[in-house]
């Protein structure tokens, strides 16, 4: 099937990559004439764990192919998946100029019937402005879809290789039938690809991201509570977990969610919500524990150290969680801000988004080239991303590297007992009284 996907970022890039490699002749286009340079040399402008071998393959092969010209790629498709960004407002609202941009070159350039398909994370309501926006350009057949997707940050590939499910929005058996064909492939293992009306399936994206982003504050809530009557977190999470009718995901406490959809879409669902004259409580408390979270590592450091002023801290992990480069509303960000607002110096290691925390942070940290050079001479090592290099270090080796044998753990990562005994003073999330 011929499929174009308009705007080459972290979605449209997996979605592209993901449907050449089920046989479909795939062009993937963007304005961003050096990202398109890049992709065309496989060189992959984000991290994410086996990318970069299925665009290569998929170029290879002649089923992926590159392209800054938008109008020839919409002419390609018979399926046009818009894949650009909604950054958000200051006000908390998605902005969709760069989603109705591509709906009038998508007018006028249809040159055929098509499926138009919203996969970026738009409002409800955001399909009708793409038929319109097509609409003023062409008197043209054409049909309008809404595929949401449901990818994590660090495992995109294999979720959308082997979906829980496929949520559709249609309201045209033209663009069932092609849509269907075009997603059979991927649950032939009986998961469901779910049909609704558009505005459902719009509605799904938004309810499965906030109730994900739900679990983790009420998480972090109840380790509030745990440190300060003395009960553990961790065991507390197991026996809430092991209820059925919970389960475990999503109920690790930590130092708050980041990335580019939880922080984004939840705001985006208060105010939509407002604006329909409703009082979002449940999600504005989301929001404000989250806000609040995202201090409390730098709250534990100050109350371990006394002063941050003249301190150095090593941080471990700068991505907004592991197996990502992304930085976007990483925890990491109120952290070292908060320390080096205080006076102090962080010297920081994270294997994939130092680079990109060069353009965050400019010159005013350092980095590390390992973990052991990061914790040399600090005054209390911070660990807010989990990645595996970083679960079971030399601890015997970082107490003689650090000034202060203080490490204030975010991801729970250690065992508290063990590491009172090997001399450190630990702190993690909700794991008793600190």
């Amino acid at each position: 099937m011929r499929v174009t996907v308009v705007g080459s970022g972290y979605v449209g890039l997996v979605a592209g990559a993901c449907l050449a490699e089920t046989g479909n002749d795939v062009v993937c286009a963007d304005v961003d004439a050096k990202k398109i340079d890049r992709l065309r040399q496989n060189d992959i402008p984000i991290y994410e764990p086996g990318l970069e071998p299925m665009v290569r393959r998929n170029q290879a092969e002649g089923r992926l192919r590159f392209t800054t010209d938008v109008g020839a790629a919409v002419e390609h498709g018979k399926i046009v998946f818009i894949a650009v960004g909604t950054p958000p407002g200051e006000d908390g609202s998605a902005d969709l100029q760069y989603v109705l941009g591509v709906a009038r070159t998508i007018g006028r350039h249809l040159n055929e019937p098509k499926v138009v398909v919203t996969k970026s994370t738009v409002p409800v309501g955001t399909a009708e402005k793409v038929r319109e926006a097509i609409r003023s350009q062409t008197t043209a057949r054409f049909f309008v879809a809404s595929n949401p997707e449901f990818l994590k940050e660090g495992a995109a590939i294999d979720d959308f290789i082997k979906p829980d499910r496929v949520v559709l929005g249609v309201d045209a058996d033209e663009a069932k039938e092609a849509l269907g064909e075009l997603y059979t492939p991927f649950v032939r293992t009986g998961n469901p690809i779910l049909f609704m009306d558009i505005p459902s399936a719009e509605v799904t994206k938004y309810a499965a991201n906030a109730m994900l982003a739900t679990r983790i504050s009420f998480m972090n809530q109840i380790a509030d509570l745990c440190e300060r009557v003395g009960a553990d977190v961790g065991m507390v999470r197991q026996g809430v977990g092991s209820d059925g009718r919970i389960g475990p995901a999503f109920l690790f406490p930590g130092p708050g969610y980041g990335g580019s959809c939880f922080p984004k879409d939840v705001k985006v669902l208060i105010r939509t919500a407002r604006s329909l004259g409703m009082v979002p409580e449940l999600w504005d408390a989301v929001e404000a524990v989250n806000e609040r979270q995202k201090l409390v590592m730098l709250e534990k450091l100050t109350r371990a150290l006394g002063s941050l002023g003249g301190k150095r801290i090593a941080v471990w992990g700068l991505a907004f969680k592991a197996e990502t480069d992304d930085m976007r509303e990483s925890p990491s960000i109120p952290l070292i801000r908060g320390v080096v607002a205080a006076g102090g110096e962080v010297i920081a290691h994270d294997p994939k988004a130092m680079a990109t925390a060069r353009e965050v942070f400019g010159d005013s940290i350092r980095f590390a080239k390992d973990p052991y050079e990061a914790a040399s001479g600090a005054d209390a090592l911070a660990i807010v991303t989990e990645w595996l290099m970083y679960r079971n270090p030399d601890l015997d080796r970082i107490k003689g590297l650090l000034r202060q044998p203080v490490i204030v753990d975010g991801r729970n990562l250690f065992n508290p007992a063990k590491m009172a005994r090997q001399g450190f003073r630990y702190l993690g999330i909700g794991r008793g009284v600190t």
